[in-house]
């Protein structure tokens, strides 16, 4: 990337619905409502030609304070900081107001690039705000509609120019990055290695209030993500890469999980669709529970559903500074595991303190664990010997007086592990023995709290010819026997 734009301006100016124009997806949230943005979200744009980051930020409040209002705001003006070129977007409906014209003297000290943008200025009503835009000194503004993507072209024309400034820093920075993706990493690593090229994916996921975004800071070792008092913050699935403790990274923050009859918000409702998205793109799932608090229904939901798309589950309780019986505690927390998510059995279990950062390197190592056994593969011949023991051991049930036998199995998928056995009426045998067998697979293979896929199918020991009637011979084959056709 060539350079990093950061769009900012007052809240419900329409600053998410141009940055998920410049990225061609629906990243961002986007409503009617002022200040659904809190976080700030970068993405890969395109403009033209151009390739550069763009960072979506939050409204800019006239909020001083330790309030969220004030959080969000200095998390805005570290963005303007860390961009090279700032997008000032204002309402050109609206017309400019008194905080336009504060911000606008903020970004004069703080930006050295300022570009000023006149949002929904498609149609006549707009002409007189756009107009208004020429006194906030901040030179002449590109007239857009975010909503319909007018005015892009006029913004690619004032980007060019000082994307050139930029470009030999990112073309200097280049061949560090194809070092560090070199040959040594192809050839001797697992395929499943996580890389640069291919970090490993985690999303934190739980309810609100749990400490998501407070442990994603403290393995950042930064205040990249908003946090606070308030429960559910977090709006937006933010995504960021880092290099944990050695390994190439990209983690997901996620809105908190409320139960669905709690959930009547139209942009809470958008902020969990958008985490359980998250869900589906990470390969490993760490399930944030609450020391004190912990395995209420909702988190056992919220762990069953990562169980159910298949994701490598690490349990990780949080607050554990907090308790004073730890091992009384620990102990409880074992059996309920064991107990409430049979479906996980053997998850890994981490305590830790996302505000003092105690325990996070045991995190970081069940984690390489439970991805490392989400990609594990079984060889077949070890398979069949496995299987061969197991059906001596409890045979599978005969209904009707016929025995169901179980031939054959093979691994047929990693990410989760998948196996494919062939037997005989596989629509007879019960869910009770399939079970059996994905507990035996976990304890022989070593494959705890992984979700295991064991697929039935049918290999009948029929003659397929048998019981069907003799086809009459051909005129052909009467005419080469000597026999006259009919």
């Amino acid at each position: 990337m060539s350079f990093t734009l950061a769009i900012v301006g007052r809240p419900n100016v329409g600053k998410s619905t141009l940055f998920n124009r410049l990225v061609g997806k629906r990243l961002a949230l986007v409503d009617d409502q002022p200040g659904v943005t809190r976080d700030l979200r970068e993405g890969a744009a395109k403009l033209g030609d151009l390739r550069f980051t763009v960072i979506d930020t939050a409204g800019l409040e006239e909020v001083t304070d330790d309030s969220l209002q004030g959080r969000m705001r200095r998390l805005t003006e570290r963005a303007v900081d860390m961009a090279d070129i700032c997008l000032f977007m204002v309402d050109a409906r609206t017309g400019i107001t008194p905080t336009d014209e504060m911000f606008a003297d903020i970004l004069r000290k703080r930006s050295s690039h300022v570009i000023l943008a006149a949002n929904k200025a498609e149609g006549r009503a707009a002409d007189g705000g756009v107009l208004d835009a020429y006194s906030l000194g901040l030179g002449e503004p590109v007239r857009l509609s975010a909503e319909h993507g007018e005015g892009l072209d006029e913004l690619y024309h004032m980007l060019r120019p000082l994307s050139d400034a930029y470009t030999e820093r990112a073309e200097a920075d280049a061949p560090e990055t194809d070092l560090d993706v070199s040959d040594d990493e192809s050839d001797t690593a697992e395929d499943f290695a996580p890389s640069l090229k291919r970090p490993l994916q985690v999303a934190v996921i739980g309810r609100p209030n749990a400490g998501k975004s407070t442990l994603i800071n403290k393995i950042l070792g930064e205040d990249r993500l908003l946090t606070g008092p308030e429960a559910g913050i977090t709006r937006d699935s933010i995504s960021l890469s880092m290099t944990w403790l050695g390994t190439p990274t990209r983690i997901f923050d996620t809105a908190g999980m409320r139960k669905k009859a709690r959930v009547v918000d139209k942009v809470e409702k958008l902020s969990v669709a958008d985490g359980l998205r998250a869900v589906r793109f990470a390969e490993v799932v760490v399930v944030l529970l609450d020391a004190a608090i912990p395995f209420e229904q909702q988190d056992l939901r919220i762990a069953d559903f990562a169980e159910t798309e298949g994701r490598a589950v690490v349990i990780a309780v949080n607050k554990w500074d907090l308790e004073d019986d730890k091992q009384d505690k620990l102990k409880a927390l074992r059996t309920g595991l064991e107990k409430l998510l049979p479906q996980l059995k053997g998850a890994p279990l981490v305590t830790l303190s996302a505000k003092t950062g105690k325990g996070l390197d045991r995190l970081h190592a069940a984690v390489l664990q439970a991805h490392e056994v989400w990609n594990r593969r079984v060889p077949t011949a070890r398979l069949n010997q496995w299987l061969a023991a197991m059906v001596e051991a409890h045979p599978p049930p005969a209904p009707g007086g016929r025995r169901i036998k179980l031939r054959y199995m093979t691994q047929a998928k990693t990410r989760p592990p998948g196996f494919v056995v062939m037997c005989s009426n596989p629509e007879d045998l019960p869910a009770s023995y399939t079970r059996y067998l994905v507990n035996s697979l976990r304890d022989s293979f070593d494959m705890p709290g992984t979700p295991i896929r064991v697929y039935m199918r049918s290999q009948s020991d029929k003659n397929p010819y048998k019981g069907r009637k003799k086809a009459p011979p051909s005129k052909l084959r009467k005419h080469l026997q000597g026999r006259k056709p009919d």
